[in-house]
């Protein structure tokens, strides 16, 4: 639209021009973001030339009324918008109308209940006949009497019920309109806009507005075939659109957008942090002030938009969402993906969707994607001797994966719930499958020995040895293939500079308070890696290191942290109907007259 002329004569009246925002609109777009929902409603109207007056009713009550933005095309200037809330009507809870149909009402029930008596009373009295009492020459006349009066009942409680029947819409009519033209308390919304026209003839204008009350949410299935030798998972990314917005969403293009609006974004402050002897006061005597959100109840003169964007706007409540994965009824659609850096994404819904204001979950597929994994069973056998088997996948892809609940199959049968947390494009992410009943470990007694050594200073050392048994119950076929076996085990950490624990087997080396126990360095990427957190060969297709050695470079593994608890693990390659056998061996010395709690 042209911008407003300068030397506009003036108009001593308005056009005035009433619009319904549903039946004189359409919904052109819907975004929906984790925690609500950018709505474009086009209007398409005749103006007449000089000033008019718009006011648009029906807009929802969640509307957020900073996020309005007025979009015209047309000879028309947009130059005043205005947005308030309409309070809801008086309602009216009688009328003479109503008085009336709840009289007929009333009248209806009676006359069916004593037709309905009638026709039982007859039922009771023939039914008490008896051949021996009765003429049987009027045998005929009272069955014809019988049949001609039930028949009469019949009818007449089958058209009581069809006059109750409409009795009860007129009722709802009736009590519908006495509480308002719409209603709908939730759409009670009105913007007023003046369009200044240069002549007469048809504009369009577009709203652009958030509400709250509108979400979207992730969930997935997640299959695994543990027969194939590539790309093993499949994973289905699904999404779950809800809104109670007060306005149906009816034959509407749908983008779902992983942005999510944040607070806070500054960054933080350093407060002065000083000691005193002075004693702070108890809890309780401070309070919080909330602050207020502004209204717009108006805008300056602009040619095409006349409230400031801001979508999605800070500090919003997230609502909707699903509770019961078991109840998706899943709308299998492929979705087109719009990639906006690492920080949100857009998927496009293919075609027209219908969402209901019925905060009901209507369920979409976004994408079936295969991905490659690497499996690995664990198992802890001090704690628990099953076997753990996991797998870490990786998002091969160029969607962002929301964090969302996840239901988990391998070969075909569910093993469990699970959560997919946040995860880019090229992130892994761990995935838990379930127990291997078919490893088999065994935490055999552990055995212990006392002895005393020293001339002048007494110690006494306590030798301490624990055996692990892994059997690898699989079949052996034609292209089975060994598995990973991570045993994860622990010595004890000494807390008193009198008591010393050392390691016998493995031969790890134990870290040193400084960390310097000798490094190498790594020819690929040039990092040096100190030796403790290397692994050491144990026997053919056993190794041991310090527990979370293996992830170093994987995650947020602090090298320097590797062994200070005393967690060892063993990565075991166990074959079909193979066996493995670990050793864990440590030692504790301690002053003779010491008595050493813990062991």
């Amino acid at each position: 639209m042209s911008a407003l002329p300068e030397s506009a004569p003036p108009f001593e009246h308005s056009n005035l021009i009433q619009l319904d925002s549903v039946k004189d609109s359409k919904v052109t777009g819907v975004s929906v973001y984790a925690g609500r929902a950018e709505v474009t409603r086009l209007f398409k109207f005749n103006v007449k030339t000089g000033q008019n007056q718009v006011s648009v009713l029906g807009l929802p009550s969640v509307l957020d009324h900073d996020s309005l933005r007025v979009e015209g095309r047309g000879a028309a200037t947009i130059h005043d918008v205005t947005i308030s809330t309409i309070p809801p009507p008086r309602r009216e809870e009688n009328s003479p109308e109503l008085s009336s149909l709840l009289a007929r009402k009333k009248s209806n029930e009676k006359a069916h209940a004593r037709a309905t008596k009638a026709l039982s009373s007859l039922e009771t009295y023939m039914s008490s006949l008896k051949a021996e009492t009765l003429d049987v020459s009027k045998l005929g006349d009272a069955v014809k009497n019988y049949e001609a009066t039930a028949n009469e009942l019949d009818d007449k409680i089958t058209t009581l019920e069809e006059e109750k029947l409409t009795i009860e819409k007129q009722i709802v009519e009736e009590t519908e309109r006495l509480h308002g033209p719409t209603g709908n308390e939730k759409l009670n919304v009105k913007v007023s806009i003046g369009v200044f026209a240069g002549f007469e003839g048809a504009v369009e204008i577009a709203l652009i507005y958030a509400v709250n009350r509108a979400s979207w949410s992730a969930a997935y299935d997640i299959r695994v075939d543990m027969q194939a030798e590539d790309k093993p998972v499949s994973l289905i990314y699904k999404a779950s659109i809800t809104q109670d917005t007060g306005e149906d969403w009816n034959d509407v293009p749908l983008t779902l957008e992983t942005a999510t609006p944040t607070v806070g974004i500054d960054v933080p402050t350093l407060l002065p942090w000083t000691l005193s002897t002075y004693k702070p006061m108890p809890k309780g005597m401070f309070s919080a002030k909330k602050s207020r959100g502004r209204v717009m109840s108006g805008v300056p003169m602009l040619a095409s938009a006349a409230m400031p964007a801001g979508l999605p706007p800070a500090g919003f409540d997230s609502f909707g969402g699903y509770e019961d994965a078991n109840s998706w009824n899943v709308e299998h659609r492929t979705l087109q993906v719009s990639s906006k850096g690492n920080l949100s994404a857009t998927f496009a819904v293919p075609g027209l969707m219908n969402v209901p204001s019925d905060n009901v979950g209507h369920n979409v597929t976004i994408v079936k994607l295969e991905l490659d994994a690497d499996m690995s069973w664990v198992c802890v056998p001090k704690q628990d001797t099953r076997v753990r088997l996991k797998a870490k996948i990786k998002n091969a892809s160029e969607y962002t994966f929301l964090a969302g609940p996840a239901s988990v199959y391998v070969d075909g049968s569910f093993i469990s719930k699970s959560d997919v947390p946040l995860v880019s494009p090229e992130e892994s992410f761990d995935c838990p499958l379930g127990l291997d009943s078919s490893i088999r470990v065994t935490y055999h007694p552990l055995s212990k020995k006392v002895s005393k050594s020293g001339f002048y200073t007494k110690s006494k050392n306590h030798s301490f040895s624990q055996r692990i048994s892994v059997h690898n119950t699989k079949p052996s076929t034609k292209g089975s293939q060994s598995i990973s076996l991570k045993i994860v085990d622990q010595i004890p950490i000494s807390e008193n500079s009198e008591i010393t624990v050392k390691l016998v087997q493995p031969g790890l080396t134990m870290p040193t308070a400084d960390g310097v126990v000798g490094s190498t360095t790594n020819e690929g990427s040039g990092k040096t890696t100190p030796k403790y957190a290397l692994p050491l060969t144990v026997s053919g297709g056993v190794s041991a290191m310090w527990d979370g050695a293996d992830e170093v470079g994987q995650t947020d593994t602090d090298v320097e942290s590797l062994g200070k608890e005393g967690r060892i693990a063993w990565i075991c390659s166990v074959p079909p109907q193979g066996k493995v056998g670990v050793t864990l061996q440590w030692e504790v010395t301690a002053p003779v007259n010491m008595d050493v709690y813990g062991l």
